[in-house]
């Protein structure tokens, strides 16, 4: 399942390019994505529209949403999602050139405030965000804090057998290979996460800055999307980056153990995103977050993704059949769709939260008209 899923992200790339131009924050990029998603959107508007939705964005959620939509393709939806990262889904619906978007941060209040109405953001997973490393002949569970983690992406520890390193893994045989960074290029909602983490340590945050989507790397190689960076980590000897469990799996990655605010060394496993989502506190308007979630059991870099919607859909220049199409697809998610996340190895919400987002579902509207 979870390597047909991300089959399926490729392929749903390579299908979206007249969408892909979104995936840059530049403004030649934008318009030329608005030309091309606009057209689609309109053909299908003008087609009645319930049969086909466009989403973008989220790279780390998007085995998820393609095996939502080849699920409901029984059903006569058809689900288009172009996985370009969160900040490109997030500028796409903006722009109205698409009719919903994955992001794994919730959106900040001024990006809200560009878009053409209020928005409303529906948690629907969680996942890890592994480091991963190629080092030949090391396991998995090499131990890493946060301290550590950042100055290996900030370039002071160059070599796997560093003092830094050695020193939280006693007995391990270590050995002297160079450390090459991988990071991402592109506006992404795992770096977001990944970075959020790393500003736990001040040295991160008085050399980079605050977590952000796209941040100033001070070392390293930059590649596109998680697929892109676990392509680069897996081609490189000594390579580390961070990318989404889904992707460490496909690839047979080892990863760290990450040491949580509790002190404890955890793995990256279904049952540690879980503890995090639940030890996690949620706002009332269900913006939550999971990076350093309290809990011995929760594992440090837990990601939390929203599907991004407008609330009166129909004012943002969707037909009602598209508002009526995006609804019945997130229903779904919030529904059979939790079991779906089970077997591509994300944890579902838990039962409180997912009662909220399924409650959110009622203020969905058309000009104004709560959607059926």
């Amino acid at each position: 399942m979870r390597k047909s899923a991300l089959t399926a992200v490729a392929l749903t790339l390579i299908a979206s390019l007249a969408v892909a131009a979104c995936g840059s924050s530049s403004s030649s990029s934008s318009s030329g994505t608005s030309s091309s998603a606009a057209a689609t959107s309109s053909a299908a508007a003008a087609s009645g529209g319930a049969g086909s939705i466009n989403g973008s964005g989220s790279t780390f959620a998007a085995p998820i949403y393609n095996q939502w939509g080849q699920n409901l393709s029984s059903q006569g939806l058809t689900v288009n999602y172009a996985a370009l990262g969160s900040g490109a889904g997030i500028a796409a619906l903006q722009g109205s050139t698409v009719d919903f978007a994955g992001s794994d941060p919730a959106m900040k209040p001024a990006e809200i405030k560009a878009a053409k109405g209020p928005v409303l953001q529906f948690p629907v997973a969680f996942g890890a965000i592994t480091i991963s490393y190629n080092l030949p002949g090391v396991k998995a569970g090499l131990k890493l804090d946060a301290t550590t983690a950042a100055d290996i992406f900030l370039g002071k520890v160059k070599t796997w057998n560093s003092p830094e390193i050695t020193a939280l893994n006693p007995g391990v045989s270590l050995p002297s290979t160079s450390i090459t960074v991988v990071h991402r290029s592109d506006s992404s909602g795992t770096t977001s996460g990944f970075t959020t983490f790393l500003a736990t340590d001040p040295a991160w945050v008085s050399a980079v800055g605050k977590p952000a989507k796209t941040v100033k790397w001070p070392t390293g190689t930059g590649a596109p999307k998680n697929a892109g960076v676990a392509a680069a980590v897996k081609q490189t000897p000594g390579a580390v980056g961070y990318v989404e469990q889904a992707y460490a799996l496909q690839n047979g990655f080892t990863y760290a153990a990450v040491k949580n605010g509790s002190g404890q060394y955890v793995l990256p496993t279904l049952q540690a995103a879980s503890a995090a989502a639940a030890a996690s506190k949620t706002p009332s308007n269900l913006a939550i977050s999971t990076i350093n979630a309290p809990g011995a059991a929760s594992y440090p870099i837990t990601s939390q993704t929203f599907i991004l919607a407008y609330e009166d859909m129909c004012k943002a220049g969707r037909s009602k059949g598209q508002a009526e199409a995006v609804k019945k697809f997130i229903t779904y998610g919030l529904g059979a769709g939790q079991k779906v996340e089970e077997s591509l190895d994300y944890a579902p919400l838990p039962a409180a939260l997912l009662a909220k987002a399924q409650a959110q579902l009622t203020h969905m509207t058309c000009n104004g008209t709560p959607l059926s």
